[in-house]
């Protein structure tokens, strides 16, 4: 008969085991240096790569013969179908699933304007994103105008290519203009990703923050710090989900924002009918530099599109925050303040936009997924309801996974959120009648996830062959 292990020598093993789980607390230098890693990373793998996306075929060439069904002399065919009956270009061809990433570059994350060129490595990324994530086959477009006519145009002369249009890091105010007019004068869905795909996450997050804290969003009192083309769509899905605008603060470069300044018809020129009913406490600043503290005092919850940091927004302005504070400082690539600060200085839950720190409010948890839901159905644009039934159902997934002051939303690794999120956008479509195709539940999700699932093997099986190489290691 074997001998039973003694329980003192397998409680020594198990501690021994957890021990090994221990991490002890990093330095601030530390913390620091591995947020600054990514950025280190990336100036030796992009030249290492140059680029990140490729096109690959997706039809069978079993040898040089099948060239006559996909070129001449048997394309022709299709091409005749089309011109008879147009409708027939989403089956003929890719169109159906793809999507042009539009920028001229004037906006481009924390940086600002620093042109076309510069701003293909995020549109790149992007596209990147909505292959992995959504299997949408996305192109980055960067044109060199900044008049809002001819982007306009340019835009309308591309319309029969792609089967939407994901606009990308445009200045505002004419951000705001173009959208309006394109989605207006085109017949295909287009939107805005730092306004629409940002609102959705963030209003996403904010849900599960509020459920955790226990407050309700219809009297909750909001701070936010930046009035761009983030600020104001995240202001816009807010409304129509039920916070109240007049318990909304919001401040930009010039100060706390309220109807009488001088300069605010020329500011908020497309948004004023949703901004003017903000701040009905009519707070002020006599001072820009009083502006963010100003707004913050007493808040409930501050979410923060604004000036990378970290010392944008300072630790003893927090302090003033109301009990159980809700802080989303979004800035990319440093948020306005780092978030291990923030929670020294009171706030209870803290966001950022970056997935090296927890609770990513980041677009990329939103548009992959809202696009596949609004292609899947053909979809003739994107409204708010479509945006807010995307925020629900991302709360949701988490919730579903157990919500923690760590845990908001999902995170990009979770396989089910991105069809469990396309279901929710194209079932808005369709009971909403913008969509061409009528499917079930059970359809749209097995589409989406067959669609996102084949687009992830795809990369593995590329990586796995040789095909995508190896880094160099350090």
């Amino acid at each position: 008969m074997k001998k039973k292990k003694k329980p003192v020598k397998k409680a020594k093993k198990i501690i021994k085991r957890r021990a090994k789980t221990v991490k002890r607390e990093l330095t601030v230098e530390e913390r620091i240096a591995l947020a600054n890693k990514p950025g280190q990373d990336a100036m030796k793998l992009h030249p290492f790569f140059k680029g990140k996306i490729q096109i690959a075929p997706k039809c069978v060439i079993r040898d040089v013969k099948d060239f006559a069904i996909w070129y001449t002399p048997g394309v022709a065919k299709p091409c005749l179908d089309i011109k008879a009956n147009p409708e027939k270009v989403w089956e003929h061809t890719n169109r159906a699933n793809t999507v042009a990433v539009f920028t001229n570059g004037t906006r481009v994350l924390g940086l600002g304007d620093i042109g076309p060129e510069a701003s293909l490595p995020v549109m790149e990324g992007k596209s990147l994103l909505f292959k992995y994530l959504g299997g949408v086959d996305a192109f980055p477009i960067a044109i060199r105008t900044k008049d809002p006519e001819e982007f306009i145009k340019c835009a309308k002369l591309l319309e029969p290519s792609f089967g939407g249009y994901n606009l990308e890091d445009i200045e505002q105010p004419i951000c705001f203009y173009i959208l309006d007019r394109l989605r207006k004068e085109m017949n295909i869905p287009v939107w805005h990703d730092d306004q629409q795909g940002t609102a959705a996450v963030t209003v996403a997050g904010l849900i599960n923050a509020l459920k955790i804290v226990g407050k309700d969003p219809k009297k909750v009192r909001v701070g936010m710090i930046g009035a761009g083309a983030a600020g104001i769509a995240v202001l816009r899905v807010m409304a129509a989900y039920g916070i109240d605008p007049a318990k909304v603060v919001m401040t930009d470069m010039y100060g706390i924002v309220h109807k009488d300044r001088p300069e605010f018809e020329k500011h908020f020129a497309y948004t004023k009918d949703l901004i003017v009913k903000t701040n009905v406490e009519s707070r002020k600043s006599e001072r820009i530099e009083d502006a963010i503290p100003k707004t913050m005092e007493g808040m409930d919850v501050v979410i923060a599109y604004s000036k990378p940091g970290p010392d944008t927004i300072k630790k003893e302005w927090i302090k003033r925050m109301a009990k159980d504070a809700i802080l989303f400082v979004c800035a990319n690539p440093i948020p306005e303040i780092w978030p291990w600060d923030a929670k020294e200085a009171g706030a209870r839950i803290v966001a950022t936009g970056r997935s090296d720190f927890p609770n990513q409010v980041n677009n990329s948890l939103g548009f992959p997924a809202i696009f596949r839901g609004t292609l899947d159905v053909n979809a003739r644009t994107i409204t708010d309801e479509m945006c807010i039934a995307a925020a629900v159902e991302l709360a949701k997934v988490a919730e579903d996974r157990g919500l923690r002051e760590d845990y908001l939303i999902p995170t990009m690794d979770d396989l089910e959120v991105f069809p469990r999120e396309a279901v929710a956008v194209g079932m808005k479509a369709i009971e909403q009648g913008v969509a061409r195709i009528v499917m079930t539940k059970e359809q749209l999700y097995k589409k989406a996830s067959d669609r996102i699932k084949n687009a992830r093997a795809m990369s593995k099986s590329l990586m796995k062959q040789g095909f995508i190489p190896n880094p160099p290691k350090d």
